[in-house]
């Protein structure tokens, strides 16, 4: 097994994130390299965000503008924009690790969590957060 490290960035930007998500990505990097670009997200950016098209919800509504954030974005190394196939790669360990965890998230290519990625009307395949309506059951 390969060993991987987050640079500064990304340790400074999961730090910004929820323990749940720190121990779960933490636990991915284990397994495939991978980049954090983001975790908390301030008015100014989340608005650049929202105007530009790149997020579908303004300040404070979403779960990156929560102290912890509920979010964080993620991509895997070496980061390439164009290759989905390891963007969705990378969801697939993102997400069984998740399960095998107990931690209930979201992804940004599968939002209603049906397994089906072509019924998506926004993707952000980078986009992770803590799926709070399951962990309140």
């Amino acid at each position: 097994m390969a060993d991987y490290f987050y640079s500064e960035t990304s340790k400074r930007e999961l730090q910004t994130c929820h323990p749940l998500l720190q121990r779960l990505f933490y636990e991915v990097l284990k397994v495939m390299d991978h980049k954090i670009i983001q975790g908390e997200r301030g008015k100014s950016l989340q608005d650049k965000y929202y105007y530009s098209g790149k997020s579908k919800v303004k300040w404070p509504h979403s779960p990156h503008n929560k102290k912890p954030s509920l979010a964080v974005d993620a991509a895997p190394c070496p980061l390439n924009w164009k290759d989905m196939n390891t963007f969705y790669y990378f969801a697939g360990i993102v997400k069984g690790t998740s399960e095998m965890m107990g931690i209930p998230i979201r992804w940004g290519g599968d939002w209603d969590g049906d397994n089906d990625l072509n019924d998506q009307t926004f993707n952000d395949l980078c986009h992770y957060e803590l799926d709070i309506r399951r962990m309140q059951k």
